[in-house]
């Protein structure tokens, strides 16, 4: 009898922990495949899909008025694999490096014994210094993800409608970047969860090559505070799961400080990504480093439990819709000004490949003719 009663403690205890945490996938690489084509990225104007639909973002409202309504329409930008960027520390940043170091869209096997056979994840190529020095890459968005964004459908040209939120119910998630069913924890976010409290565990997929370097994860938060998370070091062959698992957790309730906020006009804490890190030790081989990562995934305590009130609050008062309509427009600003100049930046570079040529075309092949025969006779 009493062995039992130890045994169902014990369960009801488990199952007590388990009712902390909440499981979620902060963003999943295989879902930002481009799939709509926005505009020219060749040099010869030929159109190919370089966006990504569910994600992409106008920046042309920061543009100012000195730009066309035509040069307006090709300001967008999305998460699609290939628009990611790698960021070298200064002892890495050489010019080399810097052309060659990239992210692209990686297809796995369909005869992989992986549940996303098929599907492309996030390539990562980062040239390294070969010298005895530490050196280290961030593997960032385009963008800083924005956290008030409001949901909205895009069409095939990248254009977004109304907000669905706004007058009515939502026809997704209220925020763009967050998971398409928020409620649901098999759906995939896109770099943004909503109501976080602390975080307990957080797990990076990844393909080792048995490179020796080190994976760090990048979290931002409510306050602006961008954290990073040691996930392990990645000298294994094939697909792992890196877990990193938070030393100060306590799952112990009773020996929990007991927080008590007010429950309104406090907006829902919010965890972001911000991209990945990758440290190379001096007393490491330099020169190439190639990953490849599937997805992120966060265990978190709910920071606010969700339930139904007797007064609307925020119809009422709508102070924290004011407050994230600010936040909204100061990260609109940030993310267009880098945007805008990466642009006007394009627009200057040269689109030649190759010199055009002084002369006529009869000209040239008779020169080339002459020139065989003489060769002919010299030969003779």
């Amino acid at each position: 009898m009493k062995k039992t009663l130890v045994l169902s403690a014990a369960l009801m205890t488990l199952v007590g922990l388990s009712s902390f945490a909440e499981e979620r996938t902060l963003i999943d690489f295989t879902t930002l495949k481009a799939d709509i084509a926005v505009y020219p990225q060749d040099y010869d104007g030929e159109k190919k899909e370089n966006q990504n639909k569910r994600t992409i973002m106008d920046y042309a409202t920061a543009a100012g008025a000195s730009f066309s309504a035509e040069q307006k329409d090709l300001m967008k930008s999305s998460l699609a694999l290939d628009q990611w960027e790698v960021v070298l520390n200064s002892s890495a940043r050489t010019v080399s490096s810097l052309a060659q170091s990239q992210v692209k869209p990686a297809p796995v096997s369909s005869n992989s014994k992986q549940p996303f056979a098929g599907s492309d994840v996030m390539g990562v190529r980062v040239v390294f210094p070969t010298g005895a020095y530490n050196s280290n890459a961030k593997i960032v968005p385009p963008f800083s993800i924005p956290a008030y964004e409001p949901y909205s459908q895009a069409d095939d040209n990248g254009e977004r409608q109304a907000a669905s939120n706004e007058g009515g119910e939502s026809s997704g998630p209220k925020w763009l970047f967050e998971a398409d069913d928020p409620s649901d924890k098999a759906s995939p976010a896109y770099g943004l969860v909503k109501n976080v409290g602390t975080i307990k565990k957080i797990a990076v997929t990844t393909m080792g090559m048995n490179f020796p370097h080190a994976l760090y994860v990048l979290l931002g938060d409510t306050d602006n505070v961008t954290r990073r998370y040691f996930m392990g070091y990645l000298g294994f062959d094939g697909w792992k799961t890196l877990e990193w698992n938070n030393p100060e957790y306590i799952s112990e309730v009773r020996t929990r400080e007991i927080r008590v906020y007010p429950i309104y006009p406090r907006g829902e804490p919010f965890v972001k990504f911000e991209g990945f890190q990758i440290c190379r030790d001096a007393a490491h081989v330099g020169d190439d480093f190639i990953g490849y990562f599937k997805d992120v995934k966060i265990i978190f305590d709910k920071a606010n439990l969700v339930s139904e009130r007797d007064i609307a609050d925020e119809d009422i008062w709508g102070i924290i819709g004011r407050k994230e309509s600010a936040r909204q427009a100061l990260e609109m600003s940030r993310f267009g000004n880098k945007q805008v100049n990466r642009y006007i930046e394009k627009q200057k570079m040269a689109t030649e490949e190759n010199f055009t040529s002084s002369l006529s075309e009869d000209g040239a092949s008779n020169a080339q003719s002459n020139g065989g025969q003489a060769a002919n006779a010299s030969a003779q």
